[in-house]
């Protein structure tokens, strides 16, 4: 047989007391019994985690109890067997039920009911908070807010120290400052009868010292216009002088580039684009996009940079540019495509001058008082000399600024970007220009050349050469280039490459024709022998 379970029963009928006195919640439920499932009217009371319950609000002793610590507590709706048609079972389904759940297996839950919601509510509630770990971490919560709370009342206190430390020493501050106005006082009181013997000083004294005053004030003029003079003719005001003058250059340079980018957007651009739009256009959007390409873009980007600029002038002479060009920098590698495509928009600008609306609109263009005479092509030029421009006005400007200048560096790597930029940009442009001279070379040969459309292969040079028969023994032989035993010395279009030679005929109607055999030769397979001997 299984012992039952030992506990000290006084204490917890003292417990019992206070929970019927001192209760967080007390008041009558309906307990379902285990046994029989029937519900029996008792009266609770809850002490901080123990639930008891009596057979009355004045029994004495507790009828029974329930440890909650780590139990749960949820509303639970009516049983169904409460809804049948009798006026007692209607009048249970006005019931609110809610359970306890024990926190292990084996246990079976605690099933309370009471006829009011919102003491069902607080019931559930308090037994929610019915935990003594709860209490514990609460505590230790507090605990932790106490510490802080000591803490900042020690810092306090080490604050107040230090204030009332402070304020003695100002204490003894103003003491020593009283005493020091009373000795002054005391001074001036004795000085009162020199000074009331100045007021009748002999009026030939005034006059001298009056004079000594006016000499005085003359000499220390002289000595600041001296200084003056001196550092106006050093050689650092001279280099001032001439970094001044070329930022104003510079200001007036980019005024006059931005008004040439105005009038090539304004004049040609947009009413080029306008003309394209016509029933009857004289060019196509292509080919004022191939002409013009980002020349609007490049113009926005200057005008906000010379704002940039005018805005410095205006905190003259405190001029610092560098940041400026920090801004400017990242955005100067539109320049790369506008001069890459410069060659091909005059290739595509003078084929459509072949149309002869087209040359009598641009001429109209031209005739613009805006343009001053100047043509198309020429501000088309304008953008290719921009980036030259800023490295020799850099380098100007850093031949004239300090070592010990604030900008000194800043400018000194904005320089070196820009020559960055422009070697790359001469590179691209070489490989562009290479590039279209194969293929022109290409479309003038009527057979076309396959060797050309490698972007390896570079354009050297190109002209006519005269192609003599060999002469071996005192006969006659073949050439060496080309097929044809010649009897006499025939002229030859010759084109040489990094990689081939290419040897044409020019016809009686003027197209070249590469030599059927013999007329591309590569390089790597050829042996150049120089014949000095003629004879």
């Amino acid at each position: 047989m299984q012992k039952s379970v030992r506990y000290n029963e006084g204490h917890a009928l003292y417990l019992a007391l206070l929970a019927r006195k001192e209760g967080t919640k007390r008041g009558y439920l309906s307990k379902k019994t285990a046994e029989t499932n029937r519900w029996h009217e008792k009266w609770f009371a809850l002490y901080q985690n123990v639930l008891f319950y009596f057979e009355g609000e004045q029994s004495a002793r507790p009828a029974g109890m329930y440890m909650l610590e780590g139990c749960n507590c949820e509303r639970v709706p009516a049983p169904k067997g409460c809804a049948a048609g009798s006026a007692k079972d209607a009048a249970l389904d006005k019931q609110h039920y809610f359970t306890v759940l024990f926190g292990h297996e084996g246990q079976k839950p605690l099933e309370l009911r009471c006829e009011d919601e919102a003491d069902g509510d607080e019931w559930v509630e308090a037994i929610h908070q019915a935990s003594y770990s709860d209490i514990l971490i609460e505590r230790e919560v507090l605990m932790q807010k106490y510490i802080h709370l000591v803490q900042i009342v020690e810092t306090e206190k080490i604050a107040a120290n230090q204030l009332r430390h402070q304020l003695e020493d100002q204490d003894t501050e103003i003491e020593r400052l009283k005493s020091e106005i009373i000795a002054l006082n005391k001074t001036k009181e004795r000085m009162r009868p020199y000074q009331g013997n100045q007021e009748d000083e002999d009026p030939d004294i005034k006059k001298i010292k009056k004079v000594q005053s006016f000499m005085r004030g003359w000499l220390c003029r002289r000595k600041w216009k001296t200084i003056v003079q001196d550092y106006i003719c050093s050689p650092h005001a001279e280099s001032m002088r001439k970094r001044n003058q070329i930022v104003f250059n510079m200001v007036e340079a980019e005024s006059e580039y931005v008004h040439q980018l105005y009038v090539l957007v304004n004049c040609f651009l947009r009413p080029l684009r306008m003309a394209a739009s016509s029933k009857k256009p004289p060019i196509s959007h292509d080919d004022v996009s191939s002409i013009f390409l980002n020349s609007e873009t490049i113009m926005f980007l200057h005008e906000i940079f010379h704002q940039g600029l005018k805005a410095r002038i205006a905190n003259w002479p405190t001029l610092i540019l560098a940041d400026l060009f920090d801004i400017l920098l990242p955005m100067l590698n539109i320049y790369q495509e506008f001069v890459r495509n410069h060659q091909y928009s005059l290739q595509v600008l003078a084929n459509c001058k072949q149309n002869r609306d087209f040359d009598k609109l641009l001429k109209q263009y031209e005739a613009n008082p805006a343009c001053e005479g100047r043509m198309l092509e020429t501000f088309l030029t304008y953008p290719m000399f921009q980036i030259p421009r800023y490295i020799i006005t850099l380098h100007e400007l850093l031949a004239h600024t300090p070592h010990e200048h604030v900008e000194r560096k800043s400018l000194e790597f904005a320089k070196s970007k820009l020559e960055e930029l422009s070697r790359v940009m001469h590179d691209e442009v070489s490989d562009t220009e290479n590039i279209r001279k194969n293929l022109a070379i290409e479309r003038t040969i009527v057979e076309g050349c396959d060797i050309l459309l490698d972007t390896s292969q570079t354009f050297i040079r190109q002209g006519s050469l005269i192609q003599v028969p060999s002469v071996e023994r005192g006969k006659l032989s073949k050439v060496r280039l080309g097929s044809l035993s010649l009897k006499k010395e025939g002229e030859r279009q010759c084109f040489l490459f990094t990689k081939h030679f290419l040897i044409c005929t020019r016809s009686s109607g003027g197209k070249l024709h590469l030599l059927k055999t013999g007329g591309v030769l590569s390089l790597i397979e050829c042996t150049l022998i120089e014949e000095t001997d003629t004879s």
